[in-house]
């Protein structure tokens, strides 16, 4: 049994699951972040695996999803790499929020996300050295490369266009995972991706892992990968997180 609600935490809407009866006590955690244009509840099914073994799970609705969507769907084509920026930089304002009430057991603090998540969980690791473990699904640790073929925000083409294209992604240059890739191995890290997916390449993942291999880093990386699988989770994934977390928070 599980309790799953919905509640504000540091005024962000999130979906909040427990194992029943254990609401209110000190819990390891797991922070999990949902892909571009979906939502909290289109991942709750992640919550509730975490509940049902044990963890407390707080999904987030990031900027212009969900519950803080303003109805314009191509004005947030274009910002998908600043809300990527603005997930990973409302993950104090969150813990903060959990820890004030004491519902985090220790230094048991995790994150985890999928797509545009996975991408939020790799730069929180790279950022914030009081995060104990992550799991990133179908996500990649390159954004400035990316950010040129993945909802880019503006065209790019003329010197000028060029130039307005590297202001406007500069202040994500210092959250890049690639740049940090001690901070990537320093602690449990699963990669997981599908091989057949079709938004975010697995290639991606490949060239991580052989980053980490290469930094004589990667003591502590789970890779995994599933033949045929396109941009989408799996139940396979979906155990997979949940075991890796089972054995490092």
């Amino acid at each position: 049994m599980i309790e799953l609600t919905t509640e504000t935490l540091a005024g962000i809407e999130c979906l909040h699951a427990t194992p029943a009866g254990q609401r209110h006590q000190p819990l390891p955690t797991v922070l999990f972040y949902h892909g571009f244009t979906s939502s909290k509840e289109v991942y709750a099914y992640f919550a509730v695996a975490l509940a049902q073994a044990g963890f407390r799970a707080v999904m987030p609705d990031a900027a212009l999803h969900g519950a803080r969507y303003h109805g314009d769907a191509d004005a947030r084509l274009g910002r998908f790499w600043d809300i990527l920026k603005q997930n990973i930089d409302e993950l104090p304002l969150l813990e903060a929020a959990l820890r004030k009430d004491n519902l985090i057991a220790d230094r048991r603090f995790a994150v985890a996300g999928a797509s545009m998540g996975g991408m939020t969980a790799l730069g929180v690791m790279a950022r914030y050295p009081q995060i104990q473990s992550v799991a990133c699904m179908m996500g990649s640790g390159y954004f400035m490369q990316l950010s040129q073929s993945l909802f880019p925000p503006l065209v790019a083409d003329t010197p000028e266009q060029k130039a307005q294209f590297a202001a406007r992604m500069a202040p994500l240059a210092d959250y890049d995972p690639s740049n940090h890739l001690s901070a990537l191995a320093n602690r449990p890290l699963l990669l997981w991706h599908g091989e057949a997916d079709d938004v975010v390449p697995a290639g991606e993942t490949y060239r991580l892992q052989e980053a980490l291999h290469q930094e004589k880093s990667a003591g502590n990386l789970t890779c995994l990968f599933e033949a045929g699988v396109r941009h989408r989770i799996t139940p396979e994934a979906l155990s997979a997180m949940v075991e890796f977390f089972s054995h490092h928070l």
